[in-house]
């Protein structure tokens, strides 16, 4: 068995550990380690494909207070790299209030976003169904739908995100290494061995980005309550390319008897669409990449009722992974008893924060603290502490 020592060390290159490895060797001077278990830019987690919403407009202020500093690390990103990552679209978010009125949804309606928006500073507009016709004549709504709407919320490019975060890493001195498993974490004095399957590597601090693997990774340190889902989204063939341009049509969330996210075009000659939190529960080994028949003839519906342009012949249907805890935030945090390691999981909802949840775990990892308020995705928070935690909390 090898034996080799690296200060910095990134278990896993999607959108939270390629993020992780570049500002942590913009900040080290390179002396950063990236393992990936597949190949680079692999579709077997989240954090493939063209497009994720990214938006001022939250629900809940944990999420709120971070999208400034979001946007602005995104736009740090593209100035070093000449990148295209963001592109403003204007975001709607639709309520169907009447398919809605005897579910109890938290502070996931318009209601919720409007005072978060309220209380952040952040400005939006409320229109009712007609006035969104008006604005987007592509909606065919029925006239009990309320709409949010924020000029700021756009699209990033995850495929596009994660390619650059890594080509400035290794610009800055980093070693990426694909078809790497971690197969152990083993905390010493003053570092944490890394096991791998030829080589055991000392590392002063190791940061896990292994999402729907993260217990596999952290085995024996921290057992974290998650549910791993296999979700889907659907490109579309649209006919419609002008109607449907990111310049005329906005980035939207549907919340009705189901809850849909759409996108204009972009990536693809084509539409895209997904159901939020439609999906099967699976693990990393026994997820297929099958695309629920049922869940693409429920989108048909949808889009035939309220957005019959956007349609067209499938392009195709991705499958991709979310990892929850059962509080639906975040994890982003430094194990207790082991602070040498680091762990982030996204939860299924970080992309748009991507760029600066790695910043905030390159802070973590060099100075032991971060100026970002990450309070509420702690480690030891009750929802992944406490088995009796109740799962009352809305999505």
């Amino acid at each position: 068995m090898h034996h080799s020592r690296q200060r910095y060390v990134v278990v896993g290159c999607g959108g939270l550990g390629a993020a992780a490895t570049y500002w942590l060797s913009r900040a080290a001077g390179g002396q950063v380690l990236a393992l990936e278990r597949h190949a680079l830019g692999h579709d077997h987690g989240a954090s493939q494909d063209h497009s994720r919403i990214i938006r001022y407009a939250q629900h809940q202020d944990a999420y709120a207070a971070l999208a400034p500093a979001a946007y602005d690390t995104w736009r740090d990103v593209e100035r070093v790299s000449a990148q295209p990552l963001v592109t403003e679209t204007g975001g709607l978010v639709i309520e169907d209030v009447e398919a809605r009125k005897f579910t109890d949804t938290g502070s996931r309606n318009i209601g919720g976003y409007a005072a978060v928006a309220h209380r952040q500073g952040v400005d939006f507009e409320l229109l009712g169904a007609r006035a969104v016709m008006r604005r987007w004549p592509q909606f065919r709504l029925h006239g009990s739908e309320q709409a949010f709407y924020q000029r700021r919320s756009g699209i990033v490019d995850a495929r596009r995100a994660n390619a650059t975060h890594i080509a400035l890493a290794r610009g800055h001195g980093a070693e990426i290494r694909e078809h790497s498993p971690v197969r152990a974490l083993r905390p010493a004095a003053g570092h944490v061995e890394v096991v791998l399957d030829d080589e055991v590597i000392r590392a002063e601090h190791v940061v896990v980005a292994a999402d729907a693997r993260s217990n596999e990774v952290l085995d024996g340190l921290v057992e974290l309550p998650l549910t791993i889902l296999q979700e889907q989204v659907t490109y579309y063939a649209t006919p419609n390319l002008l109607d449907f341009a990111p310049s005329r049509f906005p980035v939207f969330m549907w919340h009705g008897a189901e809850n849909f996210y759409g996108f204009p075009v972009h990536g693809e000659v084509a539409t895209k669409l997904g159901q939020h939190m439609g999906g099967h529960e699976v693990t990393a080994d026994s997820r297929t990449y099958e695309p629920d028949p049922l869940r693409q003839k429920r989108q048909e519906e949808f889009l035939a009722e309220y957005l019959p342009g956007f349609g067209g012949p499938e392009l195709y249907t991705k499958t991709c992974l979310y990892t929850i805890p059962p509080d639906h935030h975040f994890v982003l945090d430094t194990v207790r008893h082991a602070p040498r390691v680091s762990v982030a999981v996204g939860a299924g909802h970080a992309f748009k924060f991507a760029s600066l949840i790695g910043r905030i775990l390159a802070e973590l990892a060099t100075t032991g603290r971060t100026r970002h308020p990450i309070d509420t995705f702690a480690l030891d928070r009750p929802a992944l502490t406490d088995p009796g935690w109740g799962r009352t909390f809305h999505v």
